[in-house]
């Protein structure tokens, strides 16, 4: 199973992925790491791991669907089967989304749909909520409103900052992507036998 990452700064879920692959916990190989910001930490990352990588600065693009067929085509190529979103801060256009419907999955730092969008971990601090968490979800056209495939909470305590809180979620979703893309990988495989 040849997955590609899509990141767009420190790239901290794209490390616990690619080491859980190194150490057979995902049974999957990431070829390619996509950006948006050639500048990213998550490039050094790959880096260090030999993974491919391809960097694009939207700005050289006249529209979205122009640089997605790039995308696609480069996708192609490496014979993608899964993209994995892990802190990819653009929404997805009709041309990536199309040619990957349904094999499209992104992690979101809250219990969805509560705190959608930017600043998630804020947002439920401020909201003064007592749990937030990790959502795995399918990938659609909204702004993480996919079908969900996992949830796990995490307790927000009175002292709580953004930065300690922060800490808990991210640790939390190390855990739990590359699990959850394990499952998910094993499912895939059992029905293509099955289809068979």
């Amino acid at each position: 199973m040849k997955i590609a990452i899509f990141a767009s700064g420190s790239g901290t879920n794209a490390e616990a992925i690619i080491q859980a692959t190194e150490q057979g916990r995902l049974d999957a190989t990431v070829s390619l790491i996509v950006t948006d910001r050639p500048s990213a930490k998550v490039v050094e990352r790959a880096e260090k791991h030999c993974i491919d990588v391809f960097a694009f600065n939207p700005k050289e693009y006249e529209t979205k669907a122009e640089f997605e067929k790039e995308i696609v085509e480069i996708l192609q190529e490496n014979k993608i089967s899964f993209v994995v979103l892990a802190g990819y801060m653009r929404l997805i256009g009709s041309t990536l989304l199309e040619a990957y419907e349904g094999r499209m999955i992104n992690i979101h730092p809250s219990l969805l749909p509560s705190f959608p969008g930017l600043d998630a971990i804020g947002q439920a601090l401020a909201a003064n909520v007592q749990v937030t968490g990790v959502t795995i979800h399918l990938v659609d056209s909204g702004m993480d409103t996919g079908p969900i495939i996992a949830q796990e909470p995490v307790r927000i305590e009175k002292n709580d900052t953004i930065e300690t809180l922060r800490q808990k979620v991210q640790a939390l979703e190390h855990r739990v992507y590359p699990e959850t893309l394990q499952a998910l990988f094993i499912e895939q495989r059992e029905r293509l036998d099955r289809d068979e």
